[in-house]
């Protein structure tokens, strides 16, 4: 016996099917286009496209009708996941060679954001106790990120956000953190900077349209350790820009 049909709702279907077509269309799309593309009556088309622009997914010019900002921004969130789907094979190998979790962070509309953690039993991540947006000076990944900035952005970014201090080992003057970060090392070290007993390693990753780095947590006393395999970070950060540019 087949399964049963699912029962579907036509006007979102047909909304849906509308969004497709603006998205597809390489010039702003007039309602008539885009009815007889669809084969809908255009009054229905028109009451689409109100509602459409009302809730912001669609934005109405001139020429006709564009893309809104809630479309791209699930556009631009869709093409971030596809990227961590990519990627988190990738951590969860480098996680297993280095007995450590692993975090991919990226660089999004000026801030600094976790994208992905990947643990296990024996590679438990650290607690994250004070939100990453108010601790990249703090992190690996995230003073790894600043560092792949240019100084414009550097700056916005610092100009932002308070350096508090979380640990006794918190870099909180502005000017020493500069100073490492316009060094530009290969990889950045938390020594004990977010959270006592904890260290962090970390390696940039640059793809087109990326910026961002991968990190792993151990305990301080197995930092150096870590730190003579920086190598192998270092070439796992460069599969995962490979992953995250397709």
């Amino acid at each position: 016996m087949g399964e049963a049909t699912p029962t579907l709702i036509g006007s979102v279907r047909r909304a849906l099917h509308l969004l497709d077509a603006v998205c597809a269309s390489e010039r702003p799309a007039t309602a008539k286009r885009l009815a007889h593309a669809l084969d809908l009556p255009l009054p229905t088309v028109y009451h689409l496209l109100r509602t459409l622009v009302y809730e912001g997914y669609l934005r109405k010019l001139d020429e006709g009708y564009v893309l809104g900002g809630r479309a791209n921004g699930l556009r631009q969130g869709n093409a971030r996941q596809a990227a961590v789907g990519r990627a988190r094979p990738v951590l969860a190998h480098l996680r297993d060679e280095m007995r450590a979790a692993a975090y991919l962070s990226t660089y999004e509309d000026g801030e600094i954001v976790l994208v992905d953690v990947v643990d296990g039993p024996g590679a438990e991540c650290v607690d994250l106790w004070v939100g990453m947006r108010d601790a990249a000076h703090a992190t690996a990944f995230g003073k790894c990120i600043l560092s792949c900035l240019d100084k414009p952005r550097r700056d916005d970014y610092l100009a932002r956000h308070e350096l508090a201090d979380l640990t006794p080992r918190t870099v909180t003057d502005r000017r020493v953190l500069e100073r490492a970060l316009g060094a530009r090392p290969p990889y950045a070290v938390d020594r004990e900077e977010y959270l006592l007993g904890t260290a962090c390693l970390a390696a940039p990753v640059r793809a087109p349209g990326f910026v961002g780095a991968i990190a792993i947590s151990v305990p301080i006393h197995r930092l150096a350790s870590s730190v003579a395999d920086a190598d192998r970070l270092r070439r796992v950060a460069r599969r995962i820009a490979r992953a995250v540019a397709l």
